[in-house]
């Protein structure tokens, strides 16, 4: 059975691009740049960070 991890929503701000990520482990955050790969690296590294975390913690 699926299960969403998260919940990523972009979208523009003035001259912005806002992505908003949700998840469960890490909350609400919100990463801005003015480009589409720049705010993309943000969250997905972010996303990274957070599933090597919940791994190291289920391992533990």
């Amino acid at each position: 059975m699926e299960e969403p991890i998260c919940h990523i929503e972009i979208s523009m701000e003035d001259d912005e691009i806002v992505a908003k990520l949700q998840s469960d482990l890490g909350g609400i955050r919100e990463f801005r740049s003015y480009t589409y790969e720049e705010v993309l690296k943000l969250v997905v590294n972010e996303l990274q960070e957070e599933l090597e975390f919940s791994n190291e913690q289920h391992i533990d």
